[in-house]
């Protein structure tokens, strides 16, 4: 795995106040390279912030400004994949860079807490904060230091990969997919034969508030048939109030651009909100 790890920490609430910064550099999963330093945020400092990780005015005297890193910064980072804990870090920079008006690093980012949610089941809801999950892998370190949070960063996706056996390439992917595995495959039910709306085929699309599977468990259960796709046998599309309120045109999914196009022929479906299709559940 070649990434690097990166941290920083704050002065105050403003995410642009970073006032240290720390980038490790990993290559075959091993450390090779490490740079950190204070930054004077040019800015004040909240007793907050500082009873966390005790960086204050005098810690920062004489240290270079985000601008003035800032060069360095996207030296280092490059193109690579660079991995913060949260997105707090990655955010914290590209303020920083605007504030500063310089360029953002063009790196490309990666969550570990991403990664961890879906690595080990009981950090998948909460408890993934970067102590709590070095805890359980035995890592020590210094918390709220951001050498000592970057390294901690990089070992988490390190961990990871070796429990799961991902590469960095299948995190970039599988970040992006649901927690549960699961919840990206087709979902299909049933519909219970004494239901209210028995004989119904319904579709969900866009996004919902509850969950898909919690969706079709109480479509079921009102009788309707739940199928993953629309055809000309579909009799209720259920869309997410987002996407509904908006998307328009072609943004709209390909689910409710095909059943726009069977009503168009002929076909009877009925396109419901998701809040018009709770109403409903309730009601009957």
């Amino acid at each position: 795995m070649d990434f690097c790890a990166v941290d920083v920490e704050t002065a105050n609430p403003d995410l642009a106040s970073i006032c240290q910064l720390a980038v490790v550099t990993f290559k075959d999963g091993r450390a090779i390279d490490e740079w950190a330093t204070y930054i004077d945020p040019d800015d004040y400092f909240d007793p907050c912030n500082v009873s966390i990780h005790g960086i204050d005015e005098e810690t920062v005297d004489g240290a270079p400004t985000f601008q003035e890193v800032s060069e360095q910064l996207r030296a280092v980072l490059g193109a690579r994949v660079a991995v913060c804990h949260t997105h707090f870090d990655r955010v914290a920079i590209n303020r920083a860079s605007h504030g500063w008006k310089v360029p953002a690093p063009q790196c490309t980012w990666l969550d570990s807490a991403c990664v961890a949610r879906r690595a080990w089941p009981e950090f998948a809801s909460q408890g993934y904060g970067l102590k709590s999950i070095c805890e359980s892998l035995s890592y020590e370190f210094r918390h709220h230091d951001a050498l000592e949070d970057a390294k901690a960063c990089g070992h988490i996706l390190i961990s990871a990969g070796k429990k799961c056996g991902l590469e960095l390439d299948g995190w970039m992917k599988r970040v992006r997919q649901p927690i549960d595995p699961t919840e990206s495959e087709p979902i299909r039910r049933e519909g219970n034969p004494e239901g209210p709306l028995y004989g119904e085929i319904l579709v969900f699309t866009g996004a919902l508030e509850l969950p898909r599977r919690a969706a079709a468990d109480i479509a079921a259960q009102l009788g309707c048939r739940v199928d993953s796709g629309v055809t000309k046998n579909t009799t209720l599309l259920v869309v997410g109030d987002q996407d509904v309120t908006k998307l328009a045109g072609h943004k709209k999914s390909a689910k409710h651009r095909k059943a726009e196009q069977i009503i168009e022929k002929g076909g009877a479906i009925r396109i419901l909100r998701e809040t018009d299709f709770k109403e409903l559940a309730s009601q009957v």
